[in-house]
């Protein structure tokens, strides 16, 4: 919870340099979260489709996959701390999209470029809506985690605020993961660096499961909250923009703040 208060005081404190623009700032953001709470009363049968989709393939992967995959990932645990499993744990930590956020933020104050300070302002939106939609669902649900070896079906709602024993559905790893990547990938120009922008995404979907932190399923109910809310996010803004944005040229400097 301590993590979960620092990222969003630092998207603050990096946003209150973004409200003095003409674009994406706080009125905006305040106007457009309303429009975000409104939107489950406006969903049509597609939407409601989509929700349908990811609720019965977690239930699906529930029953099928999630103690196969354990059982089979358990032996053989030698690429625990391999570099693909702990950068792809990292991506997904809760600091990575204030990284993110602050890297296109400082790219765009010092550039006056409104393209990377569209990203950053949709990382920190989207991250934010996430972020509180993924605790409450995790306290809602109260999953325990797969080392506590309780089984694919142990639930303890509410049981606990702030512990983490019972908070493995959905993945917050994977959950932020695909935020940030979705909202790279939607604008990024060049079909490859579209594809490429969902590898960290992938790694770590795949590490959280790996070192037995969550069920398959709550990866992939996670990853598919962090893929729609971006997509929610960055559709929002898409009038704002003609063309796809070109963010080659920004990825350097977030990624030096993330390496650093």
């Amino acid at each position: 919870m301590k993590r979960i208060y620092l990222s969003l005081f630092l998207i603050i404190i990096f946003g209150s340099s973004l409200s003095a623009q003409l674009k994406y700032n706080f009125p905006q953001f305040g106007n457009e979260t309303v429009d975000f709470i409104k939107t489950p009363f406006k969903w049509d049968g597609s939407d409601w489709l989509k929700i349908g989709l990811v609720s019965a393939g977690t239930f699906l992967i529930m029953e099928t996959v999630d103690q196969p995959v354990r059982t089979a990932v358990l032996k053989d645990q030698r690429y625990y701390y391999s570099a693909p499993i702990v950068f792809g744990r990292m991506y997904g930590e809760l600091y990575s999209p204030v990284i993110f956020f602050g890297g296109f933020a400082i790219h765009s104050l010092i550039t006056n470029d409104m393209t990377t300070r569209k990203i950053a302002y949709e990382i920190g939106q989207a991250s934010i809506y996430a972020g509180v939609i993924n605790y409450l669902l995790k306290l809602a649900i109260g999953r325990a985690r797969p080392y506590l070896n309780e089984g694919t079906t142990s639930f303890h709602p509410f049981l606990s605020i702030f512990g983490q024993d019972d908070h493995s559905m959905p993945g917050g790893h994977s959950t932020a993961a695909f935020v940030i990547s979705t909202v790279l990938s939607r604008n990024a120009k060049p079909t490859w660096l579209k594809a490429v922008a969902y590898l960290p995404a992938a790694l770590t979907f795949i590490s959280r499961i790996y070192q037995d932190q969550h069920w398959t399923s709550d990866n992939f109910m996670g990853a598919a909250f962090g893929y729609f809310i971006a997509t929610w996010v960055v559709d929002k803004h898409e009038n704002n923009t003609k063309s796809p944005i070109d963010i080659s040229s920004a990825y350097p400097l977030s990624i030096r703040i993330a390496l650093n």
